[in-house]
């Protein structure tokens, strides 16, 4: 697992008043929290805080913090970050103190290997859940969960239940819902037509 040092400094006070100074100021105001402890407000530099998450594992990347007494040596991930929707800048963000002993659930991306061979006939690979959630300890996460898709023909879907992981993490799910599916052209046009015929009876009925 991932691990990196995060510099991050304590703030007595809160609300948007200051939250706008802290940001004109170039720092990102964040919470952190957990449980068995009060909720401790801090700030931090957004360079510093995109080079500590810069990993493999990204936000499951642990980050043990630095530079604030009553936090200090607390180890956490980054659980939200807000962006400016047109600046893309920082805004602020949560942190979620954990226990390096005790398993948690974190969200990790699935990466596909091989080309299907619903691919090579002309179909297209839909990857229908893109993240999923894992249950292990901190120091187990995987930076990904692979999933080989060289076999999958038109037509074929992988299941969560048919999705592996190593021996340590679970899957917890209580529908066994889609990952990868593999489509035909003919399907994707039937579906864009569908989509046509409803739009057109919506029109008819809003003319009558």
């Amino acid at each position: 697992m991932a691990q990196s040092e995060l510099n991050v400094i304590t703030r007595e006070n809160t609300g948007k008043g200051v939250a706008r100074k802290l940001r004109a100021a170039g720092m990102v105001p964040a919470v952190v929290y957990g449980k068995g402890m009060e909720p401790v407000a801090i700030a931090v530099e957004p360079k510093t805080l995109e080079q500590a998450i810069s990993t493999g594992a990204g936000w499951n990347t642990l980050l043990t913090l630095k530079g604030a007494p009553p936090i200090e040596g607390k180890v956490v991930v980054l659980k939200e970050l807000e962006l400016h929707p047109l600046s893309r800048t920082m805004v602020c963000a949560d942190f979620h103190a954990i226990d390096l002993q005790k398993k948690a659930s974190f969200m990790v991306p699935v990466v596909t290997t091989g080309k299907s061979a619903g691919e090579k006939a002309g179909g297209s690979l839909q990857v229908i859940r893109h993240e999923l959630e894992i249950i292990c300890l901190p120091t187990a996460v995987p930076q990904s969960i692979g999933i080989d898709v060289t076999a999958l023909e038109i037509g074929d879907v992988v299941h969560i239940e048919e999705v592996s992981v190593p021996e340590e993490t679970e899957l917890p799910y209580d529908v066994n819902f889609t990952v990868i599916t593999v489509v035909g052209h003919k399907d994707e046009e039937e579906g864009v037509e569908g989509e046509g015929e409803e739009v057109v009876a919506a029109a008819e009925e809003e003319t009558e």
